[in-house]
């Protein structure tokens, strides 16, 4: 399994409509071959209520990369949310976990 990770920092004050966007980008991921599940979470910092982070699973790492990427669907993802971000995300992938407690 890969596990994308990203610190998404949403223009603050456009927070609620990020969270709109993404209810309606969410099936545009979840219908993609080898997607396992998504997590989306706000941070909690004070001063830190636009930032969040997105955690996606998937079955290999080209499921992403290559798959989704060069998908219909990413595009229309890219159409409904790259405009809430400043500065653009830097995406991770990171494979099975070496320690786990």
């Amino acid at each position: 399994m890969i596990l994308e990770s990203a610190l998404l920092d949403v223009v603050p004050g456009r927070e609620e409509a990020f969270l709109a966007a993404f209810a309606e980008a969410r099936p545009l991921i979840a219908a993609q071959s080898g997607f396992r599940w998504l997590e989306l979470r706000r941070c909690l910092d004070e001063g830190r209520g636009s930032r969040f982070l997105l955690q996606v699973e998937w079955e290999r790492l080209e499921d992403h990369t290559e798959g989704f990427r060069r998908s219909a669907e990413y595009e229309r993802r890219r159409e409904l949310l790259h405009r809430f971000y400043e500065p653009f995300p830097e995406v991770e992938h990171y494979g099975e976990p070496v320690l786990r407690a």
